[in-house]
């Protein structure tokens, strides 16, 4: 990237009432990286435990990904951030299109885990551990 801003700069936020912990399995295990972003290779540069992971990005995209995990009330929020660009050239139109679409991906994987993690929890029911 050269020191220049990256051309995909993007952040999603979404509440999961499990601990971090229970957030923080579900991305511990390579092969789940290779599920939830198949055209990339992740390299992993921080484990910050319940915290959250740091990888360096190849493949598609070029760059740094983190999925940092913050406890909040009754639960955790996932934060995930996506600093890459394309590794060849694009066009301006085509670089709007797959920021919409890493956009899309990542609320995929964070409602998904939700789900799953969450199994069914009524609201103001303690979250599972």
């Amino acid at each position: 990237m050269n020191g220049a801003p990256p051309a995909i700069d993007l952040v999603d936020e979404t509440f999961l009432a499990v601990p971090a912990g229970t957030v923080k399995a579900a991305f511990a295990d390579p092969a789940a990286w290779r599920r939830y972003w198949p055209d990339l290779r992740l390299d992993l540069y921080t484990d910050r435990g319940d915290e959250g992971l740091r990888w360096t990005v190849k493949g598609a995209l070029v760059g740094t990904m983190e999925v940092w995990l913050e406890p909040m009330l009754d639960g955790t929020l996932l934060h995930y951030f996506l600093r890459a660009a394309p590794a060849g050239p694009v066009r301006p139109r085509d670089l709007r299109r797959e920021l919409d679409r890493r956009a899309r991906a990542a609320k995929v994987i964070a409602l998904e885990l939700k789900e799953i993690l969450e199994d069914g929890r009524e609201p103001g029911i303690p979250p599972r551990t």
